[in-house]
């Protein structure tokens, strides 16, 4: 958002964000925090993250947009400048991040009156926390052949089922899922629920260990759960419709509630480049070798052109499709990520085999935690492979692949 374009209440808003992030910056903690939200592990961590997040949202940074009687600000414009502002403040993260991309929005747009004054508030105060349960072993990518039950009984539905990759959830209240409801069409068989998750009789949550010894995500196991019909998210049948809403903002194509903080590209290049000036290749700084100035020289163009595409989205008239700039960029940041862990790796040489917690690992080993956690995000909110699709096939109008 350019401050050209911006209202006088917009710029002092702004300034308001850029005061109260300087004054009010969280002391950091005296234990590790994951790279990411959907990493978190331990309640010491969630704690500490979640306080964070309600005194930003009592300061008025979550929620800026939505309106006042659902618990947010009331405004209009507000809260892309307040997320920049976190993300510019080296802060850390939201941690209430599937509530506040994913479940705020489509609750906004898709729930009852009930729904938005009951949850709205405690998702951005984060004293409710969310989960997402779309996947299932057998339906990822392909979202549309969830099998996981919801039978209608009387005014309550019966659930059984098997959802899998879904971050938070051994913290979460609340979970937002599909489930089929009909076997007539493979589409529109499908209804959007919310699911409570804490301490409900049926649901079982078992922590799901990736490769790099962390468990942010989990399975979820439903079984004869009772869910009232009150937490129905639309029309029975209109689930992926629905779906669709949380997934345009999942993938970065709309402005949720805020999600923002923790570090930066350019904080991470910036590491890179000391990183590079510290590790000894042949027995010079890695930062002399011509092939590590180049790729190191080729990522910072790359976050210099993020930079200019990010500024696109801000004016109307240089956008010439909605979804091309947000969609893309799922794909180009998370690459980007990929691309800056695996130099990383390079520079450090037989350094890079020392993990988080060895006390020789270079920057605490994060690096090769950095490295493998990318995958995650290659694969998250649809495969980059899913995502090129999507943009030939709806931004380019390509023929749809067989």
């Amino acid at each position: 958002m350019s401050e050209r374009t911006l209202s006088p209440e917009q710029v002092e808003f702004r300034e308001h964000c850029r005061r109260w992030l300087a004054a009010n910056r969280p002391e950091p903690p005296s234990f590790r925090l994951p790279l990411t939200p959907i990493e978190v592990m331990t309640e010491e961590q969630m704690r500490y993250l979640r306080a964070w997040q309600k005194r930003c949202y009592e300061a008025g940074l979550i929620g800026c947009d939505y309106p006042r009687e659902y618990g947010g600000g009331g405004h209009s414009g507000f809260q892309q400048i307040a997320s920049q502002e976190i993300g510019r403040a080296s802060v850390p993260y939201m941690v209430n991040v599937i509530g506040l991309s994913m479940a705020a929005p489509t609750i906004l747009n898709h729930g009852t009156e009930e729904q938005k004054r009951s949850f709205l508030g405690p998702l951005f105060a984060a004293d409710e926390i969310w989960c997402q349960g779309f996947s299932e072993p057998n339906a990822g990518s392909d979202l549309a052949s969830v099998q996981a039950s919801a039978v209608r009984d009387g005014d309550n539905w019966i659930m059984n089922g098997h959802k899998v990759w879904t971050s938070l959830a051994h913290f979460a209240s609340w979970m937002i899922t599909l489930c089929r409801t009909s076997n007539e069409h493979k589409h529109l068989g499908l209804t959007y629920f919310i699911v409570p998750v804490a301490h409900t009789k049926g649901v079982t949550v078992r922590p799901l260990i990736k490769m790099t010894g962390e468990t942010g995500f989990n399975e979820v196991l439903l079984e004869d759960v009772v869910v009232p019909d009150t937490m129905r998210v639309d029309e029975v049948g209109k689930g992926w419709t629905v779906a669709m809403t949380t997934l345009l903002y999942e993938r970065g194509a709309a402005e949720g509630a805020g999600s923002a903080g923790g570090v930066s590209l350019d904080e991470r290049m910036q590491s890179l480049i000391a990183l590079a000036r510290r590790m000894k290749r042949g027995g010079k700084p890695a930062w002399e070798g011509p092939l590590i100035r180049d790729r190191l020289m080729q990522l910072a163009i790359r976050i210099e052109g993020m930079r200019h595409m990010f500024r696109l989205t801000r004016v109307e008239a240089l956008t010439e499709h909605p979804l091309r700039i947000p969609l893309q960029a799922k794909v180009a940041v998370s690459e980007l990520m990929q691309d800056m862990a695996a130099v990383a790796l390079e520079i450090e040489g037989p350094h890079a085999g020392l993990y988080v917690g060895d006390t020789h690992a270079p920057d605490d080993g994060q690096w090769p935690l950095a490295f493998l956690n990318s995958y995650g995000f290659t694969i998250a909110a649809g495969s980059n492979e899913i995502q090129r699709n999507i943009l030939g096939e709806r931004v380019l109008g390509l023929a749809k692949s067989k």
